[in-house]
């Protein structure tokens, strides 16, 4: 099939939900991505964050293989192996106390929603679930973590939308305090927020917020759907920012491109969700847990520190070219945004360097880039190659 059939079959039957750009994909290999008629364009997006370990990785391909082989899905009423290993591994190398596996992110932080509200229920009854989370985060599709985004723009169209939430300004003690109450249970972030511009969040203010959470026995809830599985140069974000939450969620990379995502909690919300109270079909799939030790296999800390050195070098590439429509660079490792100056359109910038082969994304105002964290310097260089010759006019 080529590109235009590709592209016909698809409106033809497939739900119009995206924005695609004008590009069919049919084969990857490290960060480079091919069309039907072997066209090549650099990837900075992964599939937003998903494709950690590249394209076509020997390894990764070996794990999925022979699991599938041995066993593709068996419920959750039984016990797997894959499955069992990877929550052995996540915990270990986090401090976190156990593990909840799902699908993807929203369901993920859904899970995590659960999880704080029962929390408080068991412990002080009704009338105290209210979730505190940040204005411009972004947490995810479902109905209720469209409420918990903080961006005017996703609350429309589903109503009703699910109650119990209320926004606060990042990196602003008053503004969580003055959101605060007696019907409060959980404050929920993103350390890097992803969708809504590559934005950190300070660490004073991260550990700050971790303190009051637990002087008044609110759940701190860490949303790492993007930044986790060593985007930002560690295993998670939270371990740079010296705080333990009460729970994290994850997804992306996790599996290194099969569908997976889940819960941690710490010892003191180990127990909170008991038998009944949250299950998912497909988490816990032996196949993609196969992936995630596998992912987890490569990411030892000399790779997680080589994501650090390579978010760097790109970032400093990048402004070296002091392009014309582009400010400064942000982020954590190789989750970066570029800032946008006043009277260019990113959309219109990113369609330009996709034209140009190099596959980039936008966040918030601002440009986003999310390369495989296998990214090589030639690749990285390719990128910023392209970003030159097409934006310096």
């Amino acid at each position: 099939m080529n590109s235009e059939e590709m592209k016909t079959l698809t409106g033809q039957f497939i739900m119009g939900t995206y924005g695609r750009f004008p590009v069919a994909i049919d084969h990857g290999e490290g960060a480079r991505l091919y069309d039907p008629e072997g066209n090549e364009y650099i990837d900075f997006t992964s599939g937003i964050g998903v494709t950690c370990l590249g394209y076509g990785n020997d390894g990764w391909v070996q794990s999925i293989t022979q699991q599938a082989k041995k066993l593709g899905h068996v419920s959750n009423l039984f016990y797997t192996e894959p499955a069992a290993r990877l929550a052995e591994k996540l915990c270990r190398r986090t401090g976190m106390s156990n593990v909840f596996f799902a699908n993807g992110g929203g369901e993920a932080n859904e899970g995590m929603i659960k999880l704080a509200r029962k929390y408080s229920f068991d412990k002080y009854g009704q009338g105290r679930a209210t979730i505190i989370t940040l204005n411009n985060s972004f947490h995810g599709r479902t109905i209720t973590t469209l409420t918990a985004t903080g961006q005017e723009v996703f609350h429309n169209y589903f109503f009703p939308f699910t109650e119990g939430f209320r926004y606060a300004d990042a990196n602003s003690l008053e503004s969580l305090e003055a959101a605060a109450g007696d019907d409060v249970c959980a404050v929920m972030v993103e350390l890097v927020q992803g969708e809504g511009g590559v934005l950190p969040l300070d660490k004073d203010y991260v550990q700050a917020v971790a303190k009051l959470c637990a002087e008044r026995d609110w759940l701190l809830l860490v949303d790492e759907v993007q930044t986790g599985v060593g985007r930002t140069g560690s295993l998670f974000a939270f371990q740079q920012y010296g705080i333990l939450p009460d729970v994290a969620s994850f997804a992306k990379g996790i599996a290194g491109g099969l569908p997976m995502s889940g819960i941690m909690a710490n010892e003191k919300c180990r127990n909170v969700l008991g038998p009944g109270t949250h299950a998912t079909t497909f988490g816990a799939n032996p196949v993609c847990a196969a992936a995630g030790l596998y992912v987890q296999e490569v990411m030892d800390d000399a790779f997680l520190e080589d994501v650090q050195a390579k978010g760097t070098y790109l970032r400093n590439q990048i402004e070296a070219l002091e392009l014309p429509c582009f400010g400064e660079t942000r982020g954590m490792g190789l989750m970066i945004g570029i800032s946008v100056k006043e009277g260019w359109s990113n959309k219109e910038l990113a369609n330009k360097l996709i034209a140009n082969r190099l596959l980039v994304l936008t966040a918030g105002p601002g440009m986003r880039l999310l390369p495989p964290l296998v990214v090589t310097k030639a690749e990285m260089d390719a990128g910023v190659a392209i970003m030159k010759k097409t934006l310096s006019a």
